[in-house]
């Protein structure tokens, strides 16, 4: 991939790596980024987002040990096979933590908030089928 083109908010209480690793993250979830697509030397991509390359490569590390993308020597950091949604949420509910943590929270306000929210989105929104009781067979 020639482009990459993130946003960092050098502001938010996320970390830059966490933003990287996020974007790049959902990037490859959705496809936008397929397998065996380049990402940018560390280097060239910290100089353009006015990180330090410790940044980038911190959330290249984080990728790779998630099995996002694969490093190596001669092709660089490519995308590896696709992330699984189940996989995305679980590094986004990580984020979650770390900022809530981060914040002030103790693990069980915290837990209360995603209660909430689970609560909060969850309406209007079909849920899994109630298991059937047990019961007698019909004849038929």
């Amino acid at each position: 991939m020639s482009s990459l083109e993130l946003s960092v908010d050098t502001q938010s209480a996320v970390p830059a790596y966490e933003q990287i690793r996020e974007q790049i993250t959902t990037l490859a979830t959705t496809g936008a980024l397929r397998e065996g697509d380049r990402l940018p030397a560390a280097r060239t991509f910290a100089a353009d987002l006015g990180l330090a390359v410790g940044t980038v490569q911190r959330a290249y590390r984080e990728l790779e040990a998630a099995g996002t993308v694969t490093s190596r020597r001669r092709t660089g950091t490519v995308v590896a096979a696709q992330v699984t949604v189940e996989e995305d949420v679980r590094w986004a509910a990580e984020g979650f933590v770390e900022r809530a943590l981060g914040s002030g929270l103790s693990p069980e306000q915290a837990l209360d908030v995603v209660r909430a929210a689970l609560v909060s989105v969850g309406r209007g929104r079909p849920g899994p089928p109630a298991p059937k009781p047990p019961g007698r067979a019909q004849a038929q």
